[in-house]
């Protein structure tokens, strides 16, 4: 009986502080130093640099054209899907076209931020940041205006939680806008 008396005692005592949450836990994630090579596929018309800790593999889907690339971060679980298009005087609906890509994210999106793009290498376009749990965080497009046309879309292989992919994104961000202004035509 002096047992039991005492365990509650122990009992009453230990839970009649105030009680202390145990602090929110994040997953580590390192993040590896950056280092740029060129990437460049000869029978397309184009190169950018690349991060060295990803891998630019071609479009294996049955609707992919020849140019069509996905650049993946395997330590990341993300891929860059990267679409190729020759203009033909239709710049307005690829550019139109892209954006109700990104504008189909509303519905989980709370905000779209977009970025103009210029480079001295003469590629133009708009890079939207796509905020909150949105199936892809990071998009863009770029063109000289008169004969090529790439789009890029980041998806991670994960649910979207934006709190948690918040510095991968971010990180990937980097490697993007390196890719843009890299980015060269070849005749």
């Amino acid at each position: 009986m002096k047992k039991l008396y005492a365990f509650l005692i122990i009992l009453i005592a230990g839970c009649s502080g105030n009680p202390v949450p145990k602090p929110r836990g994040f997953f580590r994630i390192d993040l590896p130093e950056k280092k740029y090579t060129s990437f460049a596929d000869s029978s397309c018309p184009y190169q950018f640099d690349i991060p060295d800790y990803a891998v630019v593999l071609p479009d294996t889907n049955r609707f992919a054209e020849p140019c069509w690339k996905y650049v993946l971060y395997p330590a990341f679980r993300a891929q860059l899907y990267i679409t190729y298009k020759t203009l033909n005087h239709n710049l307005a609906a690829y550019a139109e076209d892209s954006r109700d890509l990104v504008y189909k994210h509303t519905i989980k999106a709370n905000a779209i931020d977009e970025t103009v793009i210029h480079t001295p290498h003469k590629v133009y376009g708009v890079m939207y940041d796509i905020g909150g749990n949105a199936a892809s965080n990071l998009q863009f497009y770029a063109t000289d205006s008169v004969q090529h046309f790439i789009r890029g879309s980041l998806y991670f292989n994960t649910a979207p939680e934006a709190d948690s992919l918040k510095p991968v994104v971010e990180f990937i961000r980097k490697d993007v806008l390196r890719l843009i202004e890299t980015l060269q035509w070849k005749n």
